[in-house]
């Protein structure tokens, strides 16, 4: 917003123009130290063997280890990793004030075709000297995952883009299960979905289990992946993620499939599917 080569405006006359102080302009956040990065490392891996762990736990857990840590310093650091323990308490996948929440819709539902159910969730990725933020919306029956994007930041744009190219790629899900961070309750992704005709369901609070087909992605990705290696860049992260997301959909044997990989089973069902669905028509 501020332009520091306009010439007819003063950098000091557009922040008031603007009613930002000329500091706020010049402030550049100096991100995560090297302690806190390596926190937040041990802290993502050791979450993915106990998501029940809340700020207490892991606190504990940690100073355990050596690192003579506090709750306040956890706190912080699990809620900039948007991590939420199974169990219910106030926790940074709440919805955001204004946002409607939607009913869980897939207890007791059968799901035995593609595109009948779609799922999606975020999760971190340490790097080197950083750490990024991954989307992923995958389909529930087959476990293949159809878009995913990286980001610096927890807004909803990268997510709302993955579920575009969802959509464009593979047609509509009848149901897109999600939890209830900010991201996935805000107007831009809900109202993208109810354009499409699509259901929309939403974990219960502090319910890591309504959501397990992406958990488990995420604890495959991350130890098959993500921990075997150091990233230096968001450009280094994508090809990394890319390369393995390929191998997962069209290389990997999945126990669930029957040790067939998730989009030989994906295009298999679909076409199995074409028929009862033309015939449903006709009828």
């Amino acid at each position: 917003m501020v332009e520091p080569a306009n010439p007819g405006l003063s950098v000091g006359k557009q922040c008031r123009l603007l009613s930002i102080s000329r500091s706020s302009f010049y402030y550049r956040p100096k991100g995560e130290t090297a302690l806190n990065l390596t926190l937040m490392r041990q802290i993502d891996e050791q979450f993915l063997e106990t998501p029940f762990f809340g700020v207490r736990q892991m606190t504990w857990h940690l100073r355990n280890e050596g690192h003579p840590v506090n709750e306040k310093r956890i706190r912080r650091l699990m809620r900039l990793m948007s991590l939420m323990p199974i169990y219910q308490k106030p926790n940074t996948s709440k919805a955001a004030k204004g946002h409607k929440t939607y009913p869980y819709l897939l207890r007791g539902l059968q799901v035995g075709r593609p595109n009948q159910v779609w799922a999606a969730d975020i999760t971190y990725l340490p790097m080197r000297k950083g750490f990024l933020y991954l989307v992923a919306v995958i389909d529930w029956h087959t476990r293949k995952v159809l878009a995913w994007r990286i980001s610096n930041t927890l807004e909803a744009d990268f997510c709302v883009e993955a579920l575009n190219e969802a959509i464009h790629r593979f047609g509509k899900p009848e149901i897109m299960n999600t939890d209830q961070g900010s991201q996935f309750t805000s107007f831009a992704w809900t109202d993208r979905l109810r354009r499409s005709g699509v259901r929309i369901s939403m974990d219960g609070k502090g319910r890591f289990l309504d959501n397990i087909f992406v958990e488990r992605l995420w604890r495959s990705l991350k130890y098959e992946c993500v921990y075997l290696h150091a990233w230096e860049t968001g450009s280094e992260a994508k090809a990394g993620i890319g390369k393995w997301v390929e191998f997962y959909n069209r290389k990997r044997p999945h126990s669930a499939l029957g040790g067939r990989p998730p989009a030989v089973v994906y295009w298999l069902r679909k076409e199995e599917t074409k028929p009862d669905q033309q015939e449903q028509k006709v009828a």
